[in-house]
């Protein structure tokens, strides 16, 4: 098969979505076991206006079983985080290919990227970003209360189990959908912007660093060019994807920090709290506007690096993915 051919057939074949959900699932569940102390002091830090990091942190360390704290809710945090994944990834890559063939149709543009994604404009990226994540947080909002839950020291729960029978017993279903306004509302700006960051930036690196960027050197005294040239900094495509993860996170995260302050608030006091108008009010009367930034360092080091990790595991098992589907339809040597 031909250059051309075998790049026609890369933009053609793509990934069945059971690819796109396990390669999520799988990226989502690495990054949430591996961050979830982070995960877990951020809503220590969030539960109340009377606690800061260091003492939490040596309140934990200078238990029976430290290690064995720092990581107390990585199994609902798994789940929440590996199907939350899965669903967001599938959703997505299926809303982005579609939007993008639409697009194609209309006005006859190529959408192909070197990303396993279509190339979409940013108003594209931020609708498509934002309603796969308010898709995926509403489906996994009971698993996000709990996890929250788990993480807080405000609730003793010992199995799922249990957890879920005492929100169902206390609280009724409405229990397993608390702060979900909030989430939305930080979801949606989150996901959206962050795919914006995430592809402009992805853009910006592959033309200033890309593998096939070269500087030329030298040419003759009357502009003959001598065909020398330099290579440039190179970064491989893992590592354009991670430091655009990284960029996105931090950026995506800063923004939308009150948002998951009032919903840490709202899941773990939802008697006091109420709503997310009356949470805020509540927040800033009783706390300041120092409330709505409380984790936000923790907030911002999690994201960055599970959303690098995530989206670059992501990236590379569904191309490895695509290049299978063209490798497998190729035809034999005659």
């Amino acid at each position: 098969m031909s250059d051309g051919a075998a790049t026609k057939a890369r933009s053609t074949k793509k990934a069945h979505p059971t690819f796109h959900f396990l390669a999520g699932l799988g990226s989502g569940v690495s990054s949430a076991v591996l961050l979830q102390p982070a995960d877990l002091l951020k809503t220590r830090v969030q539960q109340s206006r009377s606690t800061s990091l260091l003492p939490v942190l040596r309140s934990i360390l200078s238990g029976p079983h430290p290690i064995t704290s720092l990581w107390r809710g990585t199994v609902p945090s798994a789940l929440r985080t590996g199907f939350g994944s899965a669903l967001y990834f599938t959703t997505l890559s299926t809303m982005r290919q579609l939007v993008a063939n639409n697009t194609a149709l209309t006005t006859g543009a190529t959408t192909t990227s070197s990303s396993v994604l279509p190339k979409l404009s940013s108003t594209q990226n931020l609708f498509t970003g934002a309603s796969a994540r308010v898709f995926a947080g509403m489906v996994l909002m009971p698993v996000t209360v709990i996890k929250v839950r788990y993480e807080s020291d405000m609730y003793n729960y010992k199995s799922l189990l249990s957890a879920s029978s005492h929100i169902y017993r206390s609280e009724g279903l409405r229990g397993f959908f608390t702060g979900f306004g909030a989430t939305a509302v930080r979801d949606a700006p989150y996901a959206g912007l962050y795919v914006v960051f995430y592809e402009a930036s992805k853009t910006y690196l592959s033309s200033t660093f890309g593998s096939s960027r070269h500087t030329s050197t030298s040419t003759g005294g009357a502009g003959l060019d001598l065909g020398l040239s330099t290579p440039t900094l190179q970064l491989s495509n893992p590592a354009i994807n991670a430091a655009s993860g990284v960029f996105a996170g931090v950026t995506a995260t800063t923004i939308t920090n009150p948002f998951d302050a009032v919903k840490t608030r709202l899941q773990l006091l939802p008697h006091k709290y109420g709503n997310m108008v009356k949470a805020t009010r509540l927040m800033l009367a009783e706390d300041g506007v120092k409330a709505f930034f409380d984790g936000l360092g923790l907030r911002m080091g999690r994201k960055a690096v599970s959303s690098a990790l995530a989206w670059t595991v992501y990236e590379e098992l569904i191309g490895r993915a695509e290049r299978l589907v063209v490798h497998d339809e190729k035809p034999a040597a005659l």
